[in-house]
C-alpha cells in the first residue's frame, strides 16, 4: 500500500503561518536546494503552507493541483497574491524575498490580502 504524498518531503521541520498573531496553517519551508527544486511536485495536495527564500517566480509544471501564491517583502508584507492553475508560471515580483505556496483557495479562506504581513513562528 501507498503513502499518501500530500505532506511527504524532506524539509524542515513544521513551523507555523502567522497573521496579526493568529495561527493560519503548518507551514515546511524548503531549506535545501534540493528542496526548492522539488517543492510540491509528485504531492497530491499540501497540508499548510510551503516557504521558499528568496523565489521570485514560481511555475505548475508537473502539478497535480492548482496553488495560491503569496509573494512577500523582507518585512513579511504580502506584494502580491495569484491562484495558478496548473501548467502555468508567474511573472517574477522582483521585491519578493519570501513565498508561501498553498492549495488554490487557502489564502482566500484564511482571509489572507496584499498588504497583510505573514510571519514564520
Amino acid at each position: 500500500m501507498g503513502t499518501s504524498s500530500r505532506s511527504a518531503s524532506t524539509s524542515e521541520p513544521a513551523c507555523w503561518l502567522v497573521k496579526d498573531d493568529h495561527v493560519l496553517a503548518s507551514a515546511e519551508v524548503a531549506s535545501s536546494a534540493s528542496d526548492r527544486a522539488r517543492g510540491l511536485l509528485g504531492r497530491d495536495g499540501v497540508d499548510g503552507v510551503m516557504v521558499f527564500e528568496k523565489v521570485r517566480s514560481v511555475h505548475t509544471f508537473g502539478m497535480r493541483f492548482e496553488i495560491d501564491v503569496a509573494f512577500c517583502d523582507r518585512d513579511g508584507i504580502v506584494l502580491r497574491l495569484i491562484t495558478l492553475r496548473r501548467r502555468r508560471m508567474t511573472r517574477f515580483v522582483l521585491r519578493a524575498a519570501r513565498t508561501f505556496e498553498a492549495e488554490a483557495g487557502a489564502f482566500a479562506k484564511w482571509g489572507v490580502k496584499v498588504g497583510d504581513r505573514l510571519e514564520l513562528r
